[in-house]
């Protein structure tokens, strides 16, 4: 094993402190990545805070990671040493079960094992994440990162990429389709990017006239600010596709009245109750209302190619490792243009 230096909290009230953990030596089947960047999701402060009460502390969080390959192990083909890799939110599977041969392996019907707070197969207790120097990963879970992209700005393509991209690509979406996306945050600036670069007509739906300039650099054709009655008349019945990324629950029977008949509307933020649905307003005209969970392994990389193809990456804010906790109040407040990413150097030199 070798002993690496990371960041954790160590109770749901405590703040991020240095901390020490143990990494496993490399296997046949493992590669050992040496973290430059790792991006700061909400679900990590959500992990952190034990908002989802099903933490184990102490919390590495990180689950958006890029960095170099310093050792492969025997079995190893598809990766060397020095490529440029990623690791996102599961680092195994079962890899047998209906989900994972059908290359949905966060689906896995044994449980995924997800890159911090899951159950550890090798060393026992839980996986640790990006928040640190290293990480071994099965080969099956690293991916490529396309060398064109600027890895910092990459790394939240990991966790907020998929989960835009993934819903987008599953319906279809296509040039010339209407797409909305609810929500001007982290998720909705990559789901403004990718509807953007997949040619539909981008409408960025939000409460906030103030993110009008931002939604249309980012790529939305329009704005649609869904407190205005009269421009969601307007908009009513028209949208092929709606992509919902607010983060907490909320009343969706304005913006199910926004879905041409048997049109979608796709939650991937708010993971929690909802407001009541009036089922006359799904009822008429056939709507449906679905969800999304990040992204399979092979759609992922599918993603990665498509990024790179079309030079697609996050807008982001660099931050010292020391600065997590001034970064985890400011994501409360949204106060974050539109992800942060960490400088893992900074925890290499302190």
């Amino acid at each position: 094993m070798t002993e690496v230096k990371a960041y954790a909290a160590k109770t749901s009230d405590s703040e991020m402190v240095p901390f020490k953990l143990d990494r496993r030596d490399v296997t046949a089947n493992d590669v050992k990545i040496d973290i430059e960047f790792c991006g700061v999701c909400h679900s990590d402060l959500h992990q952190v805070r034990n908002d989802w009460k099903n933490s184990v502390y102490p919390v590495v969080p990180g689950h958006e990671i890029i960095g170099r390959i310093t050792e492969i192990g025997a079995n190893v083909t598809k990766f060397k040493v020095g490529q440029l890799v990623g690791v996102g939110c599961m680092v195994d599977s079962c890899q047998k079960c209906s989900a994972c041969k059908d290359d949905m392996e966060q689906f896995c019907e044994n449980g995924a094992t997800f890159t911090y707070n899951g159950a550890d197969k090798h060393l026992g207790g839980h996986t640790f994440g990006g928040y640190s120097e290293q990480v071994v990963v099965d080969k099956e879970f690293v991916l490529s990162v396309p060398e064109n992209l600027d890895p910092r700005a990459a790394a939240p393509l990991l966790c907020a990429g998929i989960t835009t991209y993934s819903p987008l690509k599953h319906w279809n979406v296509k040039k010339g389709d209407k797409v909305g996306v609810i929500g001007l945050g982290g998720l909705g600036h990559m789901g403004i990017k990718f509807a953007h670069a997949m040619g539909a007509h981008v409408v960025m739906i939000t409460t906030s006239p103030s993110k009008s300039g931002d939604a249309k650099k980012l790529g939305a054709d329009e704005v649609l600010i869904s407190k205005e009655e009269e421009q969601m008349k307007k908009h009513a019945g028209s949208f092929d596709f709606l992509l919902n990324t607010i983060p907490v629950g909320h009343d969706m029977n304005p913006y199910v009245n926004l879905l041409k008949r048997d049109a979608t509307m796709v939650l991937v933020g708010a993971i929690e109750p909802l407001d009541p649905l009036h089922g006359g307003s799904l009822v008429m005209g056939r709507k449906r209302i679905a969800g999304s969970l990040i992204g399979g392994i092979k759609e992922t990389q599918e993603m990665l190619d498509f990024c790179g193809e079309h030079n697609v990456v996050s807008d982001i804010e660099m931050i010292d490792m020391q600065n997590i906790n001034e970064a985890f109040d400011r994501l409360v407040k949204s106060d974050v243009k539109y992800r942060f990413v960490i400088d893992m150097k900074s925890l290499k030199n302190s």
